[in-house]
């Protein structure tokens, strides 16, 4: 299909500004401290839609209206979650990491356990970023592919390329100024699809409520105590345990915490960007049940090839091409890559300042220069990004994008977040006892995530696990902390 000139302008007018935009920070990084933490000059607002944008990337975007097409609400649960998440990180994590006064999420683990539980918590979350950025990378190629025609591969290179550079060159005041632009470019988009298609019906939105009422679309889950399947308990369970890491552990936000003035400010911040969240998922899932009711009506519009269950992703996608009216799909486009954009700056920046700050000059045997500093960050935020391209191009083809995601960010996590509990509530426990904890802790994660796909015949009636995908981070954080504090009980460390 080609599109009208509109659309076409919209979206590259956008998406070159973004980076223009994003460039222009580049005299401003001087030092390191400038670019991981912006000199703690920055605003709790923009702070706040950055924390927001974080949040949501072409993951949300794409794939959360792609699943209450495909089935119900139930994933919305994870939103639920959110706010108290956050009342735990506003009451203790912000004012944590504020007295550490250090741009690292990990110098605290080091503090409690060593240079160890440093180490392994920052290659732990490398590889979650790695992983996230491939995702969002592919999703983000859906409907570009759809709209330009271009192959899949080629939109992946280009847009990692992109977002790349000016993360690179801008450090952090670049990915939270556009951060925030590309979260109100977002909100907007959402808002319009959502009342164009509500307003698309003969019946209007009450149509589209009907619609999904008859087909039970908004459904939470069940409210049984089933571990093995998708139940509101587990998607919350997992959403509490993910946002508790989010807010802990996670680089992404730890070096937020650290950009405002004040610590009054970074918790502010953290309220206004997380709780923001959770309307702007409402309405992501909305769009995907209205998406639902609109191609039930009007079931001659969708092409054959989207009917098919694993085709949920492109839905919303092709709706944004087909669907909308001149202008609205380059916003929509533009959009959809704000979303995208926002988070695979956020993590290549951060992933940057975690090689220099836990690797680099962990291992100098003298304190680097300014110059070595900066030279590590660039080169390191090209590699995460040249990695995150490579990863999105192995991904090509999976059948839903949010459940792999899940599924990767649980396994790669590494249940890292036990180990900060351990540390952060088990004031007696010891390197020795964390250890011990970690290695309990990964061995059940790599039984939760293998055995389904090793084990056959009987070894698999044997030792196949009976728990959903989502709930590996939640044993796994579960497994470090209790062996871990069970142990600092029981083998108390000797008096020197």
């Amino acid at each position: 299909m080609q599109l009208p000139i509109l659309d076409v302008l919209v979206f590259f007018v956008f998406t070159a500004g973004t980076i223009l935009f994003g460039l222009s920070f580049y005299k401003k990084n001087s030092t390191a401290s400038a670019y991981t933490s912006g000199e703690k000059k920055l605003a709790p607002w923009l702070v706040a839609l950055s924390i927001f944008a974080t949040y949501v990337s072409s993951i949300s975007f794409l794939a959360l209206p792609g699943k209450a097409y495909q089935s119900n609400w139930n994933a919305f649960v994870f939103s639920l979650s959110i706010p108290l998440a956050s009342f735990f990180a506003v009451r203790f994590f912000v004012p944590l990491y504020r007295n550490i006064n250090s741009i690292s999420a990990y110098q605290y683990l080091e503090q409690r356990f060593g240079t160890w539980a440093k180490l392994y918590a920052a290659s732990c979350y490398i590889l979650t970023q790695i992983m996230r950025t491939g995702a969002i990378l592919l999703l983000l190629a859906l409907p570009l592919n759809t709209a330009f025609g271009w192959s899949m591969v080629s939109f992946i290179v280009v847009t990692g390329l992109a977002v790349t550079l000016y993360a690179m060159l801008g450090g952090i005041r670049a990915v939270i100024w556009t951060d925030a632009i590309q979260a109100i470019i977002l909100i907007l988009g959402a808002l319009a699809v959502a009342v164009y298609l509500s307003f698309s019906l003969p019946g209007g939105p009450g149509q589209v409520i009907q619609i999904a009422q008859e087909n039970n679309k908004f459904s939470l889950g069940s409210f049984g105590p089933g571990l093995s399947q998708s139940t509101f308990w587990v998607v919350l369970l997992y959403g509490f345990f993910i946002n508790l890491q989010n807010f802990g552990i996670d680089q992404n936000y730890i070096q937020r915490y650290m950009t405002t003035a004040s610590e009054s400010g970074a918790k502010k911040s953290t309220w206004i960007g997380s709780l923001l969240y959770i309307p702007v998922s409402f309405l992501f899932f909305y769009i995907g049940t209205a998406l639902y009711a609109y191609y039930k009506v009007n079931s001659q519009l969708l092409p054959a090839e989207l009917l098919a269950e694993n085709a949920s992703d492109r839905i919303f996608p092709y709706f944004i091409i087909h669907g909308l009216p001149t202008g609205f799909t380059g916003l929509l486009l533009a959009a959809v890559l704000a979303a995208g954009m926002s988070t695979i700056s956020t993590s290549v920046n951060s992933s940057a300042t975690i090689i220099l700050n836990d690797f680099y000059k962990k291992f100098r045997q003298t304190p680097p220069s300014n110059r070595s500093e900066m030279r590590v960050l660039y080169f390191s935020s090209f590699g995460i990004g040249v990695t995150g391209i490579l990863v999105a191009l192995a991904l090509v083809g999976v059948e839903s994008i949010l459940d792999t995601w899940w599924a990767l960010a649980s396994v790669f996590s590494g249940g890292m977040l036990g180990l900060f509990l351990l540390g952060f509530i088990a004031k007696i426990a010891h390197p020795i006892h964390a250890a011990i904890g970690v290695v309990a802790g990964v061995l059940a994660i790599i039984w939760l995530a293998l055995s389904p796909h090793l084990l056959t015949g009987k070894s698999e009636i044997m030792f196949r696990h009976p728990f959903h995908s989502n709930l590996t981070i939640v044993i796994g954080t579960t497994v470090i902390f209790l062996v871990g504090f069970l142990l600092s009980y029981w083998i108390p460390k000797k008096k020197t």
